[in-house]
Order: structure tokens, then sequence, then C-alpha cells
């Protein structure tokens, strides 16, 4: 005779499985780490900086003459 398993066991562990094959496939695809959106985050900031410190103050709309 063959061995005895237990099935829910053997679901459970095909799902973990499948979730841990799924999980590998969205780190490759979305991952990121901290340090690289920390550094994407301080880039945006420098730029917005920069680009604030750059504005000229907007002009007051002349009047239509009469």
């Amino acid at each position: 005779m063959g061995e005895v398993i237990n099935l829910r066991l053997a679901r459970k562990q095909r799902a973990r499985v499948h979730a841990a094959g799924r999980a590998d496939q969205n780190r490759r695809v979305f991952g990121r780490t901290g340090a690289e959106k920390a550094a994407d985050a301080a880039v945006k900031a420098r730029l917005e900086a920069t680009l604030d410190g750059a504005k000229l103050d907007s002009p007051t709309p002349e009047k239509p003459a009469k």
C-alpha cells in the first residue's frame, strides 16, 4: 500500500508554494528597496525646490483700455 497523506496539509503546502512563487514574481516586477524609494523622493524634492526657487512673480493682469 502507498503512503497515507493528509490532504488538508498537502493542499496547504501546495498553496504555500504557489504563494511563494507569486510573491517572487511580484518582487521582480514591483520590488524596489527602501533606499531606492528614498533616493527617488530626495531627487524629486530637490527638483521641486529648484523649480519653486526659479519661479517668477506673476505680473498683475493689465486692465483693458476703454
